[in-house]
């Protein structure tokens, strides 16, 4: 009787569910915590400062015919704890960045992990292989559900095909509709609406697709993936049609470790700006040698049509060697260390070892070379893919750098193409600027040659290029890594007497809003969009402009709100510098700045660029002040609408 009652039990709870298993994870200061639940998936939860941020969060891979999530088996639990500082190549936020992290890793049957990382600033995941044989994953899920309604800011495309240029659509979780072909990207920004912020973005991306999100129609959002192109036929020189996709979203080798998926989570907008948690992510530098990499400024005629004029002009202006030989001279003069070559330096798009007769680019490299100034040409990714011995040709003339475009595409083949030109443009030192690119996703650490990425709506589109969506970048787009937003506008108007036609280009926001953005804004090539001659004219700004660093030692976000307004001071050395920027909501807005960062017991001079008086109408406006400052004192600063503020102190 005892023996058949002992048998009736074991097969009930072998009918049963498997009971799951929790693990608790803490940030470092404790206000974080993870809850990771095993059981027949595997999900998790998190918890700031008392509020539980998500419903769930569950988590598969499909993986040759295996679901790694699906009634999983804990094998081993292994946990540690890490403090040691960083110090990146070419820092845009800090010189030394703190790591400190506890980790948990969950190791199960069937050759895979999941690894876990609490920060005091926000937490990731990633899936870890062990398998010898290649692998085959079909789709990784990534399902988040939210306890209530929650204020999203994403971009939206209508398909996979994009240069993640979008504005920022903002949408409450359970309003969010998508069609089955639209898609947001990554960063994307969630809005808890209870005093809490969570940035959402990937590190350590390479042979494998980005990740994108849809709506799953019930207050949450999945994950979804382009799938890989098997084959395809060229759509003009730019880009071509995928005819043939496979029904899987990457084929990689066993033994290897999947991107991470990680979520900023801060009560204060300063925090989005100041995180470097792209880095502290992102795989180690692969090359030995460095010193040969060199971030700036460069100049570049494609914003204001390459067209000069005055009485210095001499000669008829496009694109030819007399112009661009002007654009040199302005270069050197106030020491820009680039000139950026776009569209018509070659003979033919799609030959890039037959420069234009016209342009004679070996006489400007020769030319460039006696001012001090180096040459960057632009390529369509098409041109590179079918040359890819360019690079080496190139190196042979003396070129510096190469920018890229027109990708449109985040699926592996193409983000395996990111790393192959990154490596080979090292392998011949040169330096890289993706444009019609993804987002920065920690290639730009492995291969620090990569300077920078547009993959933002930035001023190349013009009337598109509204302040009220660019005061969202330093907290989503920029908050991930360096963005090639192309400032300089010497000509600025208020948005609702905007005009602009090359070779006349203009911006949005006054003039003190577009200095402001290089101390802002974050790139380790920085444009200098406008017409050399604007500058002449402006040569205030133009000096200011010209000295202020692409890299930084130090960032501090005085001032912050997402889409509303932003105030840093960031320090290069013993300079300091103050940015700040505003949207179109308010006709004037007033910051009172506090200068405890300065060295005690030291005067400082501080020359500054501020709205002037009639900024609100007419945004070219602005004054130019010189004052003495010292640490304890306080700046009161007014921003016109659309406005900003730039400053130096030394």
């Amino acid at each position: 009787m005892k023996k058949t009652s002992l048998l009736f039990l074991l097969i009930l709870l072998g009918c049963l569910p498997i009971l799951s298993k929790d693990y608790k994870l803490l940030s470092p200061d404790g206000n974080i915590q993870i809850l990771i639940s095993v059981g027949d998936d595997i999900s998790y939860n998190v918890m700031y400062n008392n509020l539980w941020l998500f419903d769930k969060c569950d988590i598969q891979m499909d993986v040759n015919d295996r679901k790694w999530g699906e009634e999983p088996q804990v094998i081993r639990v292994k946990r540690q704890s890490v403090d040691d500082m960083m110090s990146p190549l070419f820092p845009l936020k800090q010189s030394t960045v703190q790591n400190k992290y506890n980790q948990l890793q969950l190791q199960l049957k069937g050759g895979y992990d999941v690894e876990f990382r609490a920060f005091n600033n926000g937490i990731a995941y990633r899936f870890l292989s062990t398998q010898k044989d290649s692998l085959c994953v079909k789709n990784e899920n990534l399902h988040i559900t939210f306890p209530e309604s929650y204020l999203l800011h994403l971009q939206q495309a209508g398909s996979f095909k994009t240069a993640y240029e979008e504005p920022y659509d903002h949408v409450m979780s359970d309003k969010w509709e998508t069609s089955k072909s639209a898609v947001a990207m990554l960063p994307l920004l969630i809005d808890t609406q209870k005093g809490c912020k969570i940035l959402m973005s990937e590190s350590d991306l390479k042979d494998y697709p980005a990740l994108f999100f849809q709506s799953d129609g019930n207050n949450g959002m999945v994950s979804t993936f382009p799938k890989v192109p098997l084959e395809w036929t060229p759509d003009g020189d730019r880009s071509v049609r995928i005819t043939k996709e496979g029904n899987y979203i990457a084929a990689t080798h066993g033994d290897r470790s999947f991107p991470w998926r990680y979520f900023v989570i801060c009560d204060n907008d300063a925090e989005l700006i100041e995180n470097t948690m792209t880095y502290q992510l992102a795989g180690s530098n692969q090359l030995k040698e460095t010193d040969w990499i060199k971030p700036g400024l460069t100049s570049w005629e494609w914003w204001n049509g390459a067209i000069p004029y005055g009485p210095d002009v001499n000669f008829v202006s496009g694109c030819n060697l007399e112009t661009y030989k002007y654009f040199i001279d302005f270069a050197s003069r106030y020491n820009v260390p680039y000139i950026l070559m776009d569209e018509g330096w070659a003979k033919s798009t799609r030959d890039p070892f037959t420069p234009n007769p016209d342009v004679d680019l070996h006489e400007l490299i020769s030319y460039g070379k006696e001012k001090n100034v180096g040459i960057i040409l632009w390529l369509t990714w098409l041109t590179v893919e079918n040359n890819f011995d360019l690079f080496e040709t190139f190196e042979e003339w003396g070129v510096k750098g190469v920018k890229i475009d027109f990708m449109d595409r985040s699926d592996q083949w193409m983000v395996n193409f990111y790393e192959r030109v990154a490596k080979e443009a090292a392998k011949h030192h040169l330096f890289v600027d993706f444009h019609g690119s993804f987002k920065p996703s920690g290639l730009e650490y492995m291969y620090p040659n990569v300077l920078s990425y547009e993959g933002v709506r930035g001023m190349e589109q013009m009337g598109g290029c509204h302040p009220d969506n660019s005061l969202y970048l330093p907290f989503i787009r920029n908050a991930v890594g360096p963005m090639d937003y192309t400032p300089g506008a010497m000509i600025s108007m208020q948005p609702e007497v905007y005009q602009s036609n090359r070779p006349n280009s203009a911006s949005m926001g006054t003039r003190a809003y577009q200095l402001a953005l290089y101390i802002v804004f974050e790139s380790g090539i920085q444009m200098m969009a406008d017409n050399p001659t604007l500058y002449y004219r402006n040569e205030d700004c133009t000096h200011f402009i010209s000295e202020v660093p692409q890299i930084w030692d130090e960032t501090i976000a005085l001032e912050a709100e997402a889409g509303e307004y932003v105030v840093v001071a960031k320090r290069k050395g013993a300079k300091w510098y103050i940015g700040a920027i505003t949207n179109n909501k308010q006709q004037q807005r007033n910051f009172v700045v506090n200068l405890d960062f300065l060295d005690e017991g030291k005067e400082y001079k501080m020359t500054s660029f501020e709205d002037g008086i009639n900024a609100n109408r007419q945004a070219m406006d602005y004054r130019k002040k010189e004052a003495t400052v010292k640490a304890g004192d306080q700046l009161t600063l007014r921003l016109a609408r659309n406005g900003g503020f730039a400053a130096v102190i030394e």
